[in-house]
């Protein structure tokens, strides 16, 4: 049996009922049980006030730390085929494999077996965005990642 318990932000949290991480577009409509969102995005978007992410569903937290650094985002937005691609996500991997990096994505996967989560970015295309190699880097920690 599991119970669903309300905050200020309507946001649910399962309690009882093991709910996967949800890697999702920030900004598209929630997911019922997705819970809190995080934005693991190198920058907030523009023109949107801090007080509105959460309402028009961008992101509850930000995470930048498991964005592409700055280079590397610059290099991902210019991407053209297969091969730079490949180059992408070996970085965005070398990246992530840093300590602290590595103790972010243990965390967030010990915490997909407690409560409901979704980590997302702004990409249309999540075949050529980094949350999808985030989305594997999660799963090889032992998340329980939604397909």
């Amino acid at each position: 049996m599991h119970h669903t318990l309300w905050f200020d932000n309507c946001i649910p949290i399962v309690v009882g009922g093991i709910m996967p991480i949800h890697v999702v577009r920030l900004g598209s409509e929630r997911l019922a049980g997705e819970g809190l969102r995080i934005g693991t995005v190198r920058y907030p978007p523009r023109g949107i006030p801090k007080s509105e992410l959460a309402l028009r569903n961008v992101y509850d937290v930000w995470l930048p730390e498991l964005a592409p650094s700055p280079e590397l985002l610059k290099f991902g937005r210019a991407i053209s085929d297969d091969r730079e691609w490949r180059t992408f996500v070996r970085r965005y991997g070398k990246e992530m494999g840093s300590a602290d990096k590595k103790h972010l994505i243990r965390l967030l996967a010990a915490l997909s077996h407690q409560t409901s989560f979704s980590v997302g970015c702004y990409c249309g295309d999540e075949t050529r965005c980094h949350r999808s190699i985030l989305r594997d880097l999660l799963a090889e920690q032992g998340a329980l990642v939604a397909s």
